[in-house]
């Protein structure tokens, strides 16, 4: 029994402790963990390089962009998620179809020594949100408890090469720091980088971050923020004080008395001239002079490019209580939910096939049918009294485990009669 497991895990030695840690030993990391981005200087060669301005890195610090960034990635990240049997795969045909099924989700739940899933997840959906690149080591341990682990890597520090020919054994990516030959590169096989593109386009290799598209209108409204900070502050004067026909000295010793006795202290000017000075107002002196309304519509301009509703990034203005459920759903099905999808089908079909070769399973996300528990309880209600689903087909899109002939929980893993090595 314990052969055949290791036929089916590919793995050359039974999952014991000592084997377990032997083969981690081998799944060394290949690419390094914070690389430097120094300096903007790139060598032409082989390897393609992610023209992504420095500034995305600082944009996506800023509260407006953060506060986009994060409605995305946190939702995702808390999701429920399972890894399941192919649909068309029949699980009886499948040799400890139990044990593989929990090995992948030891994978995915415990990726590297320092990581959770939602740590590394978070890493790879920050890096998609940002510059268009998402990317994710992959290397295989050997051990068919923990076939594989996982350690996000910096996509900006990803090189692609075009002339990549689609053979396993050929190098797709490379990792470089900019002023780095390209002989000094660490050279990575499509087995071994999990490389996620937003927005993939044909003309380029590259994907297309949502704020590479908001990179003007960001850098337009941090200009407008700041000038608006500064006149609410009071450090730019929209105002000044006109003295018909004073002379130089007159006009000299008027600031230096200004500025010593009357700015910053509270008091009240006493100004005795032949003639009235007069006050010329370059502005209207109001919440108009901040340019408030053109911020509004910079913020909804980022809102677009994230593909969220502005409701989600404070602008509360137009929304009333029959339309905010409406745009938390548009949000959802926007902006999520397909980031979601995406994410799942390179964990199924990078990780799961090509790195470890268990091309039967997949990985899925619980919680893209409904945006909330109500709805998508309601609506497995319903295919279950129409006759359109099972009661087995609801649990396992639940994540629960089916049930027998006889209404009980069916046993799994060592219990069902696996080996336990």
């Amino acid at each position: 029994m314990r052969e055949i497991w290791r036929q089916a895990t590919g793995s050359g030695r039974g999952p014991t402790v000592a084997g377990a840690l032997e083969a981690r030993a081998e799944a060394e990391r290949r690419t390094l963990a914070l690389p430097s981005i120094l300096s903007p200087v790139q060598f032409p060669g082989q390897l393609l390089p992610k023209p992504t301005p420095i500034n995305l890195r600082r944009f996506a610090e800023t509260p407006v962009v953060r506060r986009a960034i994060n409605v995305i990635k946190d939702r995702i990240a808390a999701m429920d998620w399972q890894v399941r049997v192919r649909r068309g795969v029949k699980a009886g045909e499948l040799a400890f179809a139990e044990r593989k099924l929990r090995a992948l989700r030891r994978t995915l739940e415990e990726p590297n020594a320092s990581d959770s899933f939602r740590t590394l997840i978070e890493q790879v959906i920050e890096d998609a949100l940002t510059g268009g690149y998402g990317a994710i080591e992959m290397e295989p341990t050997g051990d068919g408890e923990r076939p594989a682990m996982l350690w996000a890597v910096d996509g900006a520090s990803i090189r692609i090469n075009p002339r990549w020919d689609g053979q396993p054994e050929s190098p797709r990516y490379a990792q470089m720091l900019p002023g780095q030959l390209e002989s000094s590169a660490i050279d990575l096989r499509d087995d071994q980088l999990m490389y996620i593109r937003m927005n993939p386009r044909s003309f380029t290799p590259f994907g297309l971050g949502p704020l590479e598209v908001a990179f003007e209108t960001v850098n337009q409204f941090l200009s407008a923020h700041r000038f608006a900070g500064k006149l609410a502050a009071n450090t730019v004067a929209q105002y000044a004080l006109w003295l018909n026909e004073a002379t130089p000295t007159q006009h000299d010793r008027l600031i230096r008395w200004w500025q010593d006795e009357i700015e910053g202290t509270g008091r009240v000017p006493l100004i005795s001239t032949e003639q009235k000075p007069e006050v010329l107002r370059f502005a209207q002196g109001t919440d108009a002079d901040m340019r408030l309304a053109w911020q509004e519509f910079l913020i909804r301009m980022v809102a677009n490019a994230f593909g969220l509703p502005p409701l989600m990034l404070g602008l509360e203005a137009d929304v009333n209580q029959s339309t905010a459920a409406e745009m938390t759903d548009e949000a959802f099905r926007g902006a999520i939910s397909p980031l979601a999808m995406l994410l799942a089908g390179h964990i199924t079909r990078d990780l799961f096939d090509k790195c470890i070769g268990w091309r039967e399973f997949e990985f899925v996300f619980n919680e893209l049918n409904a945006r909330d528990e109500e709805t998508e309880l309601a609506v497995q209600v319903q295919l279950l009294q129409a006759g359109v689903l099972t009661v087995n087909e609801v649990r396992a899109m639940r994540g629960l485990g089916l049930l027998g002939q006889d209404g009980a929980v069916q046993l799994t893993g060592e219990a069902a009669g696996e080996p336990t090595g």
